[in-house]
């Protein structure tokens, strides 16, 4: 896939909601807070709780003060209005995606032998790979998300949610609760992952353990005893996957198969440490921030007044409602990029290999393109303008069958559980509270009295 010319145009700004609209009134959306311009930017802590609870006063002050600010905390330059990160997600050439999956914390030598025995190595494959390898590899990817496959996959997807929430209404009825998220949300993405790439022989609640511990140990601040302990299930997964590729008997026609048998531009076959490495991605692309967006999308549904029931029944509201869910509360909340020269960026002087952070889930609220960002509004007229997926030659492959997941899955949770609330707990739910990554980690409901 070609980048968009760099000098193309940025979406319009987003007119204002009419009157009657269906934007859900300001005072009883869940996530409206209050813009605070005059934070103090050096109290921000972007794994802090506070900021992970609620990100908006920050970003609002960053794009507002700090369009572009050194966050002495991590040492990334975090980069929050729209146009800047548009533009940096289209210039590969000054800004490498070489970082995207740096550790954020620092891998000490007793985790780095852990890895070192399993065989673990991420050669560039897909979200860090600016080198010329890069275009054959995603239109593999891509070959299997696919406009056409993920129409063709939707009676899969339906299937699988029907008989996960068979079993959420059977516990329901006898436990009188049932979290959403952990049997559910995260589940559904990995079945449907793995009858699309043909992937057997592994319990989806595995695969669901090796991704979580791969985001949390490169992307997470743990303790080193928590290191430890994620570094372990992480080479647990490299060496299944590391099996996987390898195995001359991968099915005729699934995912694996089709990385073994592609060539490299210079005509050799893909090393098996590059298949790994796109096969690791994906994975984790397809389950777990899959499986965070569907959590996002069932708590924000069951959190608005109204909103849930009318997601059962009303002609493309669950496609509508998750593309704002997507603008104003992603799962994946940033990204990284390396700057390849210096730069000007946002009025500020980068030099050479100085580490950006792209404030996705900010660049959703940037009210230079959206009109009244902090209101969700399900038919917004440019709601796809949004840089949640990306933007350019590394824009998401998987943006169809996730989007279509997330509808699936509320307008199917909507329809079997028409009773469902959230019990009073988790209206304020556990936050995973990743570099780049967040949602809720409990969606509880109980039926209706």
């Amino acid at each position: 896939m070609t980048s968009p010319a760099l000098d193309a145009p940025a979406p319009a700004p987003d007119p204002e909601p009419a009157a009657g609209s269906d934007c859900v009134p300001a005072a009883a959306s869940a996530s409206v807070r209050t813009a605070e311009p005059s934070l103090d930017l050096f109290g921000l802590d972007v794994f802090g709780d506070g900021f992970v609870r609620d990100p908006y006063p920050w970003l609002d002050a960053l794009r507002s003060d700090a369009p572009v600010h050194r966050d002495p905390g991590t040492g990334l330059w975090l980069v929050s209005r729209y146009e800047d990160i548009r533009r940096v997600l289209l210039d590969p050439a000054a800004f490498h995606p070489d970082n995207a999956q740096h550790a954020v914390t620092p891998l000490p030598v007793a985790v780095l032998r852990v890895l070192a025995r399993a065989g673990f190595k991420l050669p560039p494959a897909l979200a860090n790979n600016g080198t010329d390898s890069h275009h054959g590899l995603r239109r593999v990817v891509t070959r299997f998300f696919n406009a056409q496959r993920v129409a063709a996959a939707v009676p899969v997807i339906e299937r699988i949610a029907d008989e996960l929430l068979d079993a959420a209404q059977a516990r329901l009825d006898a436990d009188g609760s049932y979290d959403l998220f952990a049997s559910y949300a995260q589940i559904l993405p990995c079945r449907v992952l793995m009858e699309l790439l043909g992937i057997e022989g592994v319990d989806p609640a595995t695969l669901v353990r090796w991704s979580d511990a791969s985001l949390e140990l490169f992307w997470g601040r743990p303790t080193p005893e928590r290191q430890l302990e994620l570094a372990a299930l992480v080479g647990e997964f490299h060496r299944w996957l590391t099996a996987t590729v390898r195995d001359s008997a991968a099915r005729p026609g699934s995912f694996v198969e089709a990385l073994t048998r592609h060539r490299l531009p210079d005509g050799r076959f893909l090393d098996v440490e590059t298949a790994v490495g796109a096969c690791f991605f994906v994975f984790i692309a397809g389950q777990s921030t899959t499986g965070q967006l569907i959590s996002t999308t069932l708590h924000r549904a069951l959190s608005e007044p109204g909103m849930w029931p009318r997601a059962a029944h009303e002609p493309d509201l669950a496609e509508a409602w998750v593309e704002e869910v997507l603008r104003r509360e992603p799962p994946v909340t940033s990204w990284r990029r390396v700057t390849a020269h210096p730069v000007t960026l946002g009025g500020a002087d980068l030099p050479a290999g100085a580490q950006l952070l792209l404030m996705l889930m900010g660049s959703g609220s940037d009210p230079e393109v959206f009109a009244d960002p902090e209101r969700m509004c399900p038919y917004r007229a440019n709601a796809r303008h949004h840089l949640s997926f990306g933007v350019g030659r590394h824009r998401c492959p998987g943006a169809s069958l996730a989007r279509t997941e997330a509808a699936v899955a509320l307008r199917a949770a909507a329809r079997r559980m028409p009773d469902a609330r959230l019990t009073e707990a988790d209206q304020d739910p556990p936050i995973l509270g990743l570099l780049s990554f967040r949602a809720p980690l409990r969606v509880r409901v109980v039926a209706q009295p």
